[in-house]
């Protein structure tokens, strides 16, 4: 099957299936109601709300890359003490080589997206014992009126060029950073922080190509 790897700057957008949700929310429910497991959320006020939309975005985002590169989807939510994956979302073979792929999900308002927005990787996770990741793939959800939930494809971060300073910054606990809306906080913990512009773009195959909604965006 030919497969295309697209230029920087450039990402993919796809339509999210109701059933797609409605999968991944049967595996937070089932998360939530046994999986007691704690995370850096549950000091929130909100815990629970926010525990579960935590889940759900980030089942989502493996439900989702799972269906477009035809992997098995993830059979349990954020929490199950069996469950540990040790950072590898999926396992990716080439004739040559393998990489154990992390997913990083997040929400945003808008599905146009720049260059100097950025995700998120706490040092904790990145330096975690036992930890099988190579790559981090990172997708991003917005909501649209129109065409309703939509998955920006973005691509790839090879964590070793992150740790080696080959590509994002890392930020100390308490550095103080400015969001787009020109609000600020603060690291609680050594943060890296990706812009956009420094993610591998993702491979484009001709099932991809035939998803409800598919289309080419370029970074602002």
């Amino acid at each position: 099957m030919e497969q295309i790897v697209l230029n920087n700057g450039t990402y993919i957008q796809i339509s999210v299936g109701n059933e797609q949700k409605l999968f991944a929310r049967q595996l937070v429910d089932h998360s939530i109601k046994h999986h007691r497991v704690s995370n850096i959320w549950d000091k929130n006020a909100d815990r629970l709300a926010q525990t579960r939309m935590m889940r759900f975005t980030g089942t989502l985002g493996e439900v989702v890359f799972a269906d477009c590169y035809h992997f098995p989807r993830p059979s349990r939510s954020f929490g199950a003490i069996d469950g540990q994956d040790w950072g590898q979302d999926f396992l990716i073979r080439s004739e040559t080589e393998e990489f154990a792929v992390d997913i990083k999900s997040m929400k945003r308002r808008s599905g146009t997206l720049a260059g100097d927005y950025v995700l998120n990787i706490p040092s904790s996770q990145l330096h975690k014992p036992g930890s099988k990741t190579s790559h981090y793939f990172c997708i991003s959800f917005h909501q649209s009126v129109s065409e309703g939930t939509i998955a920006s494809l973005l691509g790839f971060i090879d964590k070793q060029a992150l740790e080696n300073g080959e590509l994002g910054t890392l930020y100390l606990s308490g550095a103080r950073r400015t969001r787009a809306d020109g609000s600020t906080f603060k690291f609680d913990e050594p943060t890296y922080e990706v812009p956009f512009s420094h993610i591998a773009p993702p491979v484009i195959t001709g099932s991809l190509r035939r998803i409800k909604g598919f289309r080419l965006c370029a970074l602002k």
